[in-house]
């Protein structure tokens, strides 16, 4: 009994070993073929991102209130200098009254000050025209006196007395036109202070007008209600958001990519954005300088945004190029892809057979991979999902 089991255990052994190394077979109408050609792959690194509006005008109170009125809703469209709201600004109203005045009396105060000072500044001059006939006067009284002397019809004392007082005259003279001089500079300093004064207040008159338009709480564009503060008669603290108005006509993608990716971001580069089914290309934005959370931020500005599928909010995939290789081995993208590496593969023999490859695959993007080793131009490759018979080398096409 024992030699006769052994040939049979053999036997049964050898038939499950030739069992298992037999190729599967399967329809070849089941599966789905990628054709492998030469040709230009634009390579990229992948982002995410959503759509969001190309402009978003968030307004806040500037001043601290509260709501009187509301003029429209979410969800509105509104044009341009459209009141949204009415806020209560009988206090601001009261302060720019009070800062108009205020501008209007410094004004007075200027043009007093000027005239005063003109009229001071005027009598110094008129003193000093007359200093200068006594100066001109008592020149010639002490020349005449010294003619007198020289003829023996004077005396010295009424020389030096002439004399004198011709110098004394002098020096009240040239004091008199310091005085001015320093008069003159004085009085400009303080007019000019004086218009300072006026000045400032003037722009804190503006500034308060500028304040009180904006409070008016206008639409700054043709746009869409997509937030508003609605609350009837509630205190509103300066700063506070009243509302958010968007263009929902044209997108922008708000986008973010692993920070180990972020040189391959540059200003006006270009990608390819999908979102849904559709497809479209656009430009890099703006770009976050600091990595947050392991991700760099940056806007794309679409070539479309206009687009009837963009939707607010919608996910989109993005591929950013950052080079271009011409000529090399490629196949179309498909699920099966997750970035350079090494792939098991079927490839179509020709002979009603499938036979498993090792592949190297490179960079990509949404149309086409770079094939960098184990397929050459004109095979086709499964695209099917075929990773159970990963162990096989081959597999029968009927």
């Amino acid at each position: 009994m024992l030699r006769i089991g052994i040939p049979v255990a053999v036997i049964f052994g050898g038939i499950i070993l030739t069992v298992s190394l037999m190729a599967p077979s399967m329809k070849r109408d089941n599966l789905d073929f990628l054709s492998v050609d030469k040709g230009t792959v634009e390579t990229s690194a992948d982002a995410s991102g959503k759509v969001v509006p190309a402009y978003e005008m968030t307004l806040t109170s500037p001043v601290t209130t509260k709501i009187l009125e509301i003029y429209c809703h979410e969800g509105d469209n509104v044009e341009a200098g459209e009141s949204l709201m009415k806020l209560d600004l009988l206090s601001e109203e009261t302060e720019l009254q009070n800062l108009a005045d205020q501008r209007m009396m410094k004004s007075y105060d200027t043009q007093q000050a000027v005239l005063a000072s003109r009229t001071y500044l005027t009598n110094i001059e008129m003193q000093i025209k007359a200093k200068e006939m006594s100066v001109a006067r008592l020149k010639t009284e002490t020349a005449n006196e010294r003619h007198l002397d020289s003829i023996g019809s004077g005396t010295g004392d009424r020389v030096r007395e002439a004399e004198l007082a011709y110098k004394t005259a002098l020096l009240e003279l040239a004091q008199l036109r310091k005085q001015l001089e320093n008069e003159k500079l004085s009085h400009e300093a303080a007019r000019k202070t004086k218009e300072l004064e006026e000045g400032i207040t003037a722009k804190n008159l503006e500034e308060k007008r500028r304040t009180l338009e904006d409070a008016r709480i206008k639409a700054p564009a043709k746009a869409t209600i997509t937030y508003l503060n609605s609350s009837l008669g509630t205190s509103i603290s300066a700063g506070e958001r009243l509302a958010v108005l968007s263009d929902l006509g044209h997108f922008k993608i708000s986008a973010q990519i692993p920070e180990t990716n972020a040189d391959k971001l540059s200003h006006g580069g270009e990608v390819n954005v999908r979102v849904g089914r559709e497809t479209t290309t656009g430009k890099i934005g703006n770009i976050t300088p600091q990595s947050k959370n392991g991700v760099i931020a940056f806007t794309v500005i679409l070539d479309n945004d206009s687009s009837h599928t963009l939707r607010a909010g919608a996910r989109a995939d993005i591929n950013v190029l950052f080079d271009v290789k011409s000529d090399v081995t490629r196949i179309p993208n498909g699920s099966f892809y997750h970035g350079p590496g090494s792939y098991i593969m079927f490839v179509d023999t020709g002979n009603n057979s499938l036979e498993r490859r090792d592949v190297v695959l490179g960079e990509g993007n949404f149309d086409y991979i770079e094939v960098k080793s184990g397929l050459k131009p004109g095979e086709k490759v499964v695209k099917s999902d075929l990773s159970e018979y990963n162990n096989r080398k081959k597999i029968n096409l009927r």
